[in-house]
C-alpha cells in the first residue's frame, strides 16, 4: 500500500510540474505498479482493454465524421451568430450547449463533437481557444447530471439504492440538482472563471474560407473574370458536346462547372457537372461558369446567344458555387526546388493530369493570363478540384507549397450533403442504442464509426489521425492506477476512517465528508471505479446511522463528476488538454473554486430534496 501510494504521488508531482507528455508519465506510471509487483500483467494493461478506452476512440471518429461533412462548421457559425463579438456570451452559450446535450450524449462524445466548432469559434471571435474549452469540459461533466443515463455514476448510485431494497431514482431526478449545479457553473465562467483561464497560444487555428478568398481575389484579381452564363433557347450550344466547339482555344474561354436548370426532367441526371469533359452534353438552361477576359465573354455570348446572368460578389460566387464537401480550392507555391522551374509548360493541360483545374496564375503578385509559360519559382496558381486531388497533388510535388491545408478547409465548408446526415445519423443510432440499451456503450460507438468509415464521411487514411492518441494512451495507462487504489485496500482504508470520524457527528457532516472523499478520489481515478468503490461504503454508513441513503448516493454521483482540478481525473479533461495547451495547475486554478461553489450547493440543496 505504501509503494503505491509513493507512485501515486510521484505521478501526481510529474502531471503538475509539466515537462513531460501526460501519455508518457502515465505508461511510466503503470509499469512502475507492475514491476514493483503491485499489479499483475492483466491488471497492468487492463487500461487497454478497458471499453471506455475502445468508446473514447471510436467517438472521435465520430466526431470527424460531424466535421468532415459539415455539422461542426455549421455549428460553429450558430455559435458564432448568437454570440456576435461578445467573449462572454460565447462561454454562456459553449458552457450550456455542452451541459444540455451531455444530459443525453457521454460527456466524451459531447465533447468530441462540440471541440472543433469552439476551437473555430474562439477564433473567430478574436480569443484563445484555451479561453473557452476548460468550460466546454466542465459543462459536459456537470451537465450528465441532468439525467439518470447522463453519465455512469448516475447509474451506479440507482443500482446500488435498488439493491438495498428502495425504489430507484427516476430518469430526470438527477436533474433537481444537476440543473441548478449546471447554471451556478455558467454563471461562474461568465463572471469569475474566464477571469482565471489562461490565453495559451496555440497553432490550431482553423483555416477560414471566406478570409482566404478574400485574400485570393485581392491578389489574382478573380473577380474581373469570373462569370455565369446561361445556355438560352435559341442557342446553337443546345444537345451538343463541348468536344463539338473549341472554346479554350478559339475564345480562351475555360468551363469550370456546369448546373443543369432542370435535372429531375431527365432521370439519371446530376443536378451539377463539377468537372465538364469534352463529352460533356450542353443543354437548354443549362447554366455554366466560366473564366475569361471581359472581350473573350462577349465574344461567346454574341456567337452562342448566351445570357448573363447577375452576378454576384467574386466571393460569394466562389464560396456559393465553387466550394462544396466534395470539391475545393487552393493556392499552390512553386518554391526554387520544384521539378517545375524551368520548364515551359501548357497550365491548364498540366492541372488536368491530376483532374484539377486551374483558375488563376500569378508571378511577382500580378496577375499571369497566358496559359502557356515558362514557370518560374515563385509562380502561383489558384487551382480547384477534388480535396483529396489537391491532397495528392500536394504529396507528390514535394517542393510545391499547398498554402493552407485541404483537410482543415474541408471543415470550414458548412454546406451539408448526403453525407452530412449519414453522419448525422450514425450519431444519433448511437444515442439511441445507448438509451435503449440494446448493446455496450463502447459496441454502440464502435457500429456508428464504422458507419462514418463505410460510408465515406471520413476516408479511412485519415481515421487514425483523427484520433487523440495522447489522450487516449494517458486515459488507458492511468486505468490500472485506480484498481492499484482498491486493490492494495487503500482507499477502502481510508474511506471507513474519515466516515467513520465524521458520521458520528451529524448526518450534514458526513454528507460533506462524502462529498470530499468521493471528489478526491475522482481528480485521480475514472469517475466509475470512484461511484464503485463509494457506494457500499455509503449504503453501510445510512444504514449504521439509520437515515436514508438517498441523498449519500446523489452526493456520490455529484461528486464523482467534479475532476475539476486535474487532467486526468475526466476523459473529458483529458480531450481538450492538447488543444488548449493546458498544464495541470490550469485545471487546479480554475476548477478548485467551482469545485467549493459544487460543495456549497449540494450542502444545502440535497438534505432538503432528498431528506435523511
Amino acid at each position: 500500500m505504501i509503494l503505491m501510494l509513493v507512485i501515486l504521488t510521484i505521478t501526481i508531482a510529474l502531471f503538475v510540474w509539466g515537462k513531460y507528455s501526460p501519455d508518457v508519465i502515465a505508461l511510466v506510471s503503470m509499469l512502475s505498479l507492475f514491476l514493483c509487483g503491485i499489479l499483475n500483467l492483466t491488471e497492468t494493461l487492463s487500461g487497454f482493454s478497458n471499453p471506455t478506452v475502445v468508446m473514447i476512440a471510436s467517438l472521435f471518429i465520430i466526431g470527424e465524421g460531424l466535421s468532415q461533412t459539415g455539422w461542426t462548421a455549421l455549428a460553429g457559425k450558430k455559435l458564432i451568430e448568437l454570440a456576435g463579438k461578445s467573449i462572454p456570451k460565447l462561454l454562456v452559450i459553449i458552457t450550456l450547449g455542452s451541459g444540455v446535450l451531455s444530459g443525453f450524449v457521454s460527456n466524451t462524445g459531447t465533447v468530441a463533437t462540440l471541440l472543433p466548432a469552439t476551437i473555430s469559434s474562439a477564433w473567430s471571435i478574436g480569443t484563445m481557444p484555451s479561453k473557452i474549452l476548460i468550460p466546454v469540459a466542465f459543462g459536459s461533466n456537470t451537465g450528465g447530471l441532468l439525467t439518470l443515463t447522463g453519465t455512469p455514476p448516475n447509474i451506479i448510485a440507482n443500482n446500488a439504492l435498488i439493491d438495498a431494497g428502495f425504489e430507484g431514482f427516476s430518469f430526470f431526478e438527477f436533474g433537481l440538482i444537476g440543473l441548478p449545479l449546471l447554471i451556478i457553473a455558467i454563471i461562474y465562467f461568465r463572471y469569475i472563471g474566464f477571469k482565471l483561464l489562461p490565453s495559451n497560444k496555440t497553432n490550431n487555428k482553423p483555416i477560414n474560407i471566406d478570409t482566404t478568398l478574400h485574400e485570393w481575389i485581392e491578389a489574382y484579381q478573380i473577380d474581373n473574370d469570373y462569370y455565369r452564363l446561361r445556355i438560352r433557347s435559341i442557342s446553337p450550344l443546345i444537345n451538343t458536346k463541348l468536344s463539338d466547339w473549341d472554346l479554350e482555344n478559339e475564345y480562351r474561354i475555360n468551363v469550370i462547372r456546369l448546373k443543369r436548370r432542370h435535372p429531375n426532367r431527365l432521370k439519371g441526371t446530376q443536378p451539377f457537372i463539377e468537372f465538364p469533359e469534352k463529352e460533356t452534353e450542353l443543354r437548354y438552361h443549362d447554366i455554366i461558369t466560366v473564366k475569361g477576359t471581359t472581350e473573350d465573354i462577349n465574344r461567346l455570348m454574341i456567337k452562342f446567344r448566351l445570357g448573363l446572368l447577375v452576378k454576384e460578389s467574386a466571393k460569394s460566387e466562389l464560396r456559393n458555387n465553387l466550394i462544396n464537401q466534395e470539391v475545393g480550392m487552393s493556392e499552390v507555391i512553386v518554391t526554387p526546388k520544384s521539378r517545375l522551374v524551368g520548364r515551359e509548360i501548357k497550365l491548364h493541360e498540366y492541372f488536368k493530369r491530376y483532374e484539377i483545374q486551374l483558375l488563376a496564375t500569378s508571378r511577382h503578385k500580378k496577375p499571369y493570363v497566358e496559359d502557356k509559360m515558362r514557370v518560374h519559382a515563385g509562380d502561383s496558381f489558384i487551382i480547384r478540384g477534388p480535396w483529396e486531388n489537391i491532397e495528392e497533388l500536394k504529396n507528390q510535388h514535394k517542393n510545391i507549397v499547398v498554402v493552407g491545408s485541404p483537410e482543415e478547409m474541408l471543415k470550414d465548408v458548412d454546406e451539408l450533403t448526403p453525407k452530412s446526415y449519414i453522419a448525422l445519423g450514425a450519431l444519433v443510432l448511437m444515442i439511441v442504442l445507448l438509451v435503449a440499451k440494446l448493446v455496450p456503450g463502447a459496441i454502440a460507438a464502435l457500429i456508428s464509426a464504422g458507419i462514418v468509415l463505410f460510408t465515406g464521411c471520413v476516408p479511412f487514411s485519415k481515421a487514425y489521425k483523427s484520433i487523440s492518441w495522447i489522450s487516449v494512451v494517458m486515459i488507458a495507462a492511468m486505468i490500472p492506477m485506480g484498481v492499484a487504489i482498491q486493490k492494495t485496500g487503500a482507499a477502502e482504508m481510508i474511506s471507513n476512517s474519515l466516515i467513520s470520524f465524521l458520521g458520528k457527528e451529524n448526518p450534514t457532516l458526513l454528507l460533506g465528508g462524502v462529498f470530499l472523499l468521493t471528489t478526491t478520489f475522482s481528480q485521480f481515478i475514472n469517475n466509475s471505479a470512484t461511484a464503485v468503490l463509494m457506494t457500499p461504503i455509503v449504503i453501510m454508513a445510512a444504514a449504521t446511522l439509520n437515515v436514508s441513503p438517498e441523498p449519500l448516493l446523489i452526493t456520490v454521483a455529484i461528486s464523482a463528476s467534479t475532476a475539476f482540478l486535474t487532467p486526468i481525473g475526466t476523459t473529458t479533461n483529458a480531450m481538450v488538454m492538447s488543444s488548449g495547451d493546458y498544464k495541470f495547475m490550469d485545471y487546479l486554478k480554475v476548477g478548485f473554486p467551482l469545485l467549493i461553489l459544487f460543495v456549497i450547493t449540494t450542502l444545502l440543496l440535497v438534505p432538503i430534496i432528498w431528506p435523511f
